[in-house]
Parts: C-alpha cells; structure tokens; sequence
C-alpha cells in the first residue's frame, strides 16, 4: 500500500514537472522555426523545417548585446549589493543588543506590506533630483536594500549557534571578523537562496527599467524585448521573440544551476548543527 503511494506520488510529480516543462520546451522548439511557418506548426510535438536564423535576426535587428550586458550590470550588482546589505543587517538585528531594535526591525517588515507599485512615482522624483535618470546608478540604487532579505538573514542568523561566535571573541575577533569569518560563511544557504531570488527578481524587471531609462542604450532586456514587439505595427516577427526569449532565460537558468546546491541540498539539510 505504501509502495503503491509513493508510485502515485511519483507519477503526479512527473505530470507536474511535463506540465511545466513542456511551454518552454516549446519556446525552443518554435524558436528555431521559420516566422511564417510557425503557426502551421502549432499544436506538434516536434517540430520541422528547423534553423537558425531567427537568432542571427535578432542580432542585427536590435541591440540585444547593449541589452544583455545593461540587464548583466544591474542584475550582479544588485544581487551583490542586497546579499552584503542584506547580511550585516540581518546579523545586526539577530545578534546585537541596542535601543528600539524590535520597533526598527517591525517598520522593516511593515514595508514588505507596500505593494512596489506604490513606491515608483517617489522613486522617480528621487532619482530626477539626483540626477541619476537613465543611468546604471538609477537602475541600481533602488534595489539594493529590501526588507524581504533582511528578515530572511535575520532568521537564518537566530538559527545558527552562538557557541562558535563566542569562541571566536575569546580568539581575539572583533564583530566584523567574527562576521565575515565565521557568520557569514555558515549563512551560506540562505546567501545562495537571497542572491537567486534577488537576480531574477532584477533580472526580469520591467516596470522600473520603463520608468527610468529614456535611452536605447540604457535599456534592459525585458525592455528592449517589449520594445521589438511593439515595432512592428502590421507583422509581429515571432521567430525572432521566441529567440530573444530563450536567449532571456538563458542567465537565470544557469544561475540556478550555480546555486542550486545550496539552494536545495543546504536547505533541506538544515546548515550547521551543533
């Protein structure tokens, strides 16, 4: 009877997973077919008639590799700067002891509560003040401090022994030592799992990129993928978007692949035990 479960399980999870995998296994596919002949290929599982050149027109017909490299800047930086930001305020909120610590970190959480809809206008008017629109430091600012990565560092911080932080005072460490040495690297899964769902957050944002870039040249990938969509007024090249969407998926699922390690196994196992 248990055997049998576990056989069921398997079986709904492999569904789940063929359900999931299989638009994006179409993307592919239709991706390498010529733009005129995709729709007759619609509804087949392998596809005929394939080629390449819908990635070699993507190239010539827009700037991908400006917008590739501006989405890379910003999606790096920005996952570098959220983890660091990210872990000395959690470890700050997890191990120090000062005055209205409880109430600083509740207004932190109170603004994970604020659709991020609701911050762009004042953003906007902050980034025109500083000068700062249709730049990297525009793209970049806003996305380096979060409440969601605080909290999770937090937690993870409360969780790990106190025991080795300790020992690490009596070895004559200060607070920044016994951070980077020693609290940090334990913190390693929740790190993999903050710098993940930060890069791909970053990486497929559209609504702020729209906002504060005017330039061609500043433009990042979802922005320039929405632009080549609506160039075309009286033929929509689908070959061509199916390309530049793969292309798109492309960093985030390698990402992935990096961390995954952590993300899953560090997880699952707990991290450090005393």
């Amino acid at each position: 009877m248990k055997s049998r479960r576990v056989i069921c399980g398997y079986i709904i999870l492999i569904l789940i997973a063929v359900s999931m995998l299989y638009p994006f296994f179409a993307m592919i596919n239709l991706s390498l077919v010529r733009s005129e002949e995709i729709f007759s290929q619609a509804g087949k599982l392998f596809y005929t008639g394939f080629t390449v050149k819908n990635y070699t027109n993507v190239f010539q017909q827009m700037h991908l590799s400006r917008y590739f490299f501006n989405s890379l800047v910003v999606a790096v930086i920005t996952t570098g700067g959220q983890v660091l930001f990210a872990s000395l305020a959690g470890y700050a909120f997890a191990r120090l002891h000062f005055k209205y610590r409880n109430h600083l970190f509740l207004v932190i959480l109170i603004t994970m509560l604020i659709p991020p809809q609701v911050n762009i206008i004042p953003l906007f008017f902050l980034m025109r003040e500083l000068h700062l629109i249709d730049t990297y430091q525009g793209l970049i600012l806003p996305g380096l401090f979060g409440g969601f990565g605080i909290f999770l560092m937090r937690q993870y911080f409360l969780g790990l022994p106190a025991d080795l932080e300790e020992a690490a005072k009596i070895d004559g460490c200060n607070l920044f030592e016994t951070f980077f040495k020693i609290a940090l690297p334990l913190a390693i899964p929740a790190v993999a799992t903050l710098a993940l769902f930060t890069f791909v957050t970053t990486w497929n944002s559209f609504m702020w990129p729209l906002i504060v870039t005017n330039s061609e040249s500043m433009r990042t990938l979802p922005v320039g993928l929405a632009v080549f969509k609506g160039s075309f007024r009286e033929i929509t090249l689908w070959g061509e978007l199916l390309a530049c969407s793969v292309i798109c998926t492309v960093p985030v699922i390698g990402v992935f692949l990096i961390g995954k390690k952590y993300f899953i196994n560090d997880i699952l196992q707990g991290g450090v035990k005393e």
